[in-house]
């Protein structure tokens, strides 16, 4: 592999204050999805806390971006729309593919952040925008992206509820019904290539929050910060 490859956007740190607290909150969350799903919805009810509950929450740049024509007319978008389910399972291995995925040679990263906007939970105490947005790049390592052709793919392997996050709902299952949010881990792996010929590839897994009310559709609410198996 090219010594000069760009990084992936998870390779990048972040040192900002704003950002260092907002994930200390997402680990106090799946720390709490694990722990106890009590605990976790009593966490939720604070006002300045993100989503996680049914299955498990997610959020990156800054402003949250309204979608452009580009993103949302169906055909030739930087991101596929979200599906009509209310598995979460089948809704988070969908929602990791398109976190997995972008073209930088076709679209903008304004588009990309536009695109993914449409998978997220209109309910704001249960949406971490900002762990999404971490998945991608900023706009200068975009463009410098861009400038070398670099897009990525992604194959789904198989999506489950976390054993720590089943425990823990079989032990007060009422617990769920606060926000209606799912911890699931989806495994897979994600293909890179650019310019001159260069790919590469690597195994990953993720843990997102998903939300999935009774008689609607699931809705993306964050990406936690570690895996959980």
């Amino acid at each position: 592999m090219p010594k000069n490859r760009l990084r992936h956007p998870e390779e990048r740190t972040y040192g900002e204050p704003a950002s260092v607290l907002r994930r200390s909150l997402i680990g106090g969350i799946i720390l709490a999805v694990l722990l106890a799903v009590a605990g976790l919805v009593a966490y939720l009810n604070r006002t300045d806390s993100p989503a996680s509950a049914k299955h498990s929450p997610p959020s990156t740049s800054a402003q949250e971006p309204s979608p452009s024509p580009e993103a949302t007319d169906g055909k030739g978008v930087a991101v596929a729309d979200p599906p009509k389910t209310s598995d979460p399972i089948v809704f988070a291995k969908a929602a990791t593919k398109v976190l997995w995925t972008y073209d930088t040679r076709a679209f903008s990263q304004t588009e990309q952040l536009a695109g993914l906007k449409r998978w997220m939970t209109g309910e704001k105490k249960y949406s971490d925008w900002k762990s999404i947005t971490d998945q991608v790049p900023s706009p200068v390592l975009w463009s410098r992206m861009h400038d070398n052709h670099q897009h990525a793919s992604a194959s789904i392997g198989e999506g489950h509820f976390p054993q720590a996050f089943k425990t823990a709902l079989a032990q007060d299952p009422g617990a769920i019904t606060e926000a209606y949010l799912y911890a699931a881990t989806v495994t897979g792996q994600q293909s890179l290539a650019w310019k001159g010929s260069g790919a590469g590839a690597e195994a990953r897994s993720t843990t997102l929050a998903v939300q999935c009310r009774p008689h609607h559709d699931c809705a993306l609410a964050a990406v936690l910060p570690n895996a959980a198996p």
